[in-house]
């Protein structure tokens, strides 16, 4: 019987953190997932994202269509409908989306690595609103890591340095309307994991969210109550943590026939390490009983990449 996806409260004093932080690696044990209730996102800085969201996925076609780039493995800008996979899957997810990258300071070591954002001049507010709501989860997301270093037994601080220029990105998620019948074997967004250190994702306004534990044969829907947040483990935090801490598969389904005539929106932000983070076990998660699965350390760029390629955003060169 799963406990762990009852809303955690989060403390606004970080010294009164001991019962969140237990809360929330009780949950990333069980389940990868948690709702986090008291957030502290500013509901305005929401609903200008969500606003210039249905503003710009209702442009045209060839309008959105200068905002992609297709040699940019879908990391910045607009990617169409009907692009992405998932992870050893080939029929396409039947959605759409934007990402909004970190601005770095000028002439930064990751520049080549971390392109800038185009700007939307179509949607007047569109830079501000998806800036502003970036920088939120942000520092959100550093807040969140502080109670997961605390418990795994780290300093409380360990993950500043690796995430403060890290390759973090606020996805703007549509998923068009259902007119007509889906394609057999579609679904909206098909089983898969995230790829970063932490998601964390704003309640969408339509339901479909739903997650598989591990050793749970079952899907388990996900319904954030109004004012909360779902967060969950990525696939690099779980490969640092040895698996302590799971990186769940998760879907987002069809819709029921009387709702597929509404799109779904919803705003999530994967939290990424530097590019040039050493990925590797930690010595505290590495036991007789669960020994290393990673012997070989990897960088975040070179994991990223990898997963690109896997989920059909980046196409290979030959040689």
């Amino acid at each position: 019987m799963l406990t762990t996806l009852k809303p955690i409260s989060l403390p606004a004093d970080e010294a009164d953190d001991a019962e969140f932080t237990k809360a929330l690696m009780a949950a990333f044990m069980e389940t990868g997932f948690a709702v986090i209730s008291n957030h502290g996102l500013d509901q305005s800085v929401i609903d200008q994202a969500y606003a210039v969201s249905r503003d710009f996925f209702s442009l045209p076609a060839e309008t959105k269509q200068k905002y992609f780039d297709p040699e940019g493995a879908g990391q910045r800008g607009y990617t169409p409908f009907g692009t992405e996979n998932a992870k050893g899957n080939e029929t396409i997810d039947l959605k759409e989306f934007w990402h909004t990258g970190r601005e770095l300071p000028e002439n930064h070591a990751y520049a080549a690595i971390m392109p800038e954002t185009p700007s939307v001049s179509e949607v007047p507010t569109f830079d501000t609103a998806t800036r502003d709501l970036f920088e939120a989860f942000d520092a959100l997301g550093a807040r969140l890591l502080r109670s997961v270093a605390s418990g795994l037994g780290l300093p409380r601080d360990w993950f500043a340095d690796k995430v403060r220029y890290g390759n973090s990105i606020l996805r703007l998620l549509h998923y068009p309307a259902q007119t007509s019948p889906p394609p057999e074997g579609s679904v909206r967004a098909a089983a898969h994991e995230d790829i970063n250190v932490i998601t964390l994702l704003l309640g969408a306004d339509e339901a479909g969210l739903q997650v598989r534990p591990r050793g749970h044969d079952d899907w388990i829907s996900i319904e954030a109550p109004k004012g909360s947040l779902v967060i969950n483990v990525g696939d690099m935090l779980q490969r640092l943590t040895n698996h302590v801490l799971q990186s769940t598969t998760h879907q987002v389904i069809n819709p029921a026939p009387e709702r597929s005539r509404f799109s779904r929106y919803s705003l999530p932000f994967f939290l990424h390490f530097e590019p040039d983070v050493q990925i590797r076990s930690l010595e505290s998660c590495v036991t007789e009983d669960n020994p290393d699965r990673y012997p070989e350390p990897i960088t975040a760029n070179e994991y990223l990449l990898e997963r690109l390629e896997e989920i059909g955003l980046l196409k290979r060169k030959p040689g």
